[in-house]
């Protein structure tokens, strides 16, 4: 019986597609529903409604920090997400943008699961995030991404 690896598939370009998708629209939506986006608290499917009720839950995850660099510590992550968003949805600096979003997650993961209990991280996915991330990281192209535009254009010209 043979075996197929990610490596010899054009699976795995597709699926590094579904993952940029993925992991990018995630992070958006997050910071969507903290604008209000989505709706307002207590509307279906809207975790967070407004930016300070986002706020009072980083404070309730971040316990230990004091209660002045909570904000800070909000919009920095919201922007964290914001950027990384947008990076894996045009896919430029993918590798860069896939790690770091994993290392965001991954503190998010143990913020939540030290502040929370293990299942908060686990209802909401965190861990599978971080691996997803972390797996695109190590891809090595990206079908469909401005990485793979500026890769063609950089082989095309040294090729004239």
């Amino acid at each position: 019986m043979s075996t197929m690896t990610m490596n010899d598939s054009k699976f795995a370009g597709y699926a590094t597609v579904l993952l940029r998708i993925g992991l990018g629209v995630g992070f958006l939506s997050a910071v969507a529903d903290r604008l209000g986006l989505w709706g307002a608290f207590g509307q279906p499917n809207v975790e967070w409604g407004n930016f300070s009720r986002f706020l009072e839950y980083t404070h309730t995850l971040n316990w230990y920090l004091p209660a002045s660099m909570i904000p800070t510590l909000g919009v920095m992550a919201t922007s964290a997400e914001l950027l990384f968003g947008v990076l894996l949805l045009v896919g430029w600096h993918t590798r860069g943008a896939a790690l770091l979003s994993g290392l965001l997650l991954l503190t998010f993961g143990v913020s939540m699961t030290l502040a929370l209990g293990a299942k908060a991280p686990l209802n909401f996915a965190v861990f599978t995030g971080v691996g997803g991330a972390l797996l695109l990281a190590t891809c090595e192209t990206f079908p469909f991404s401005v990485d793979d535009l500026l890769s063609r254009r950089s082989i095309h010209r040294f090729a004239v």
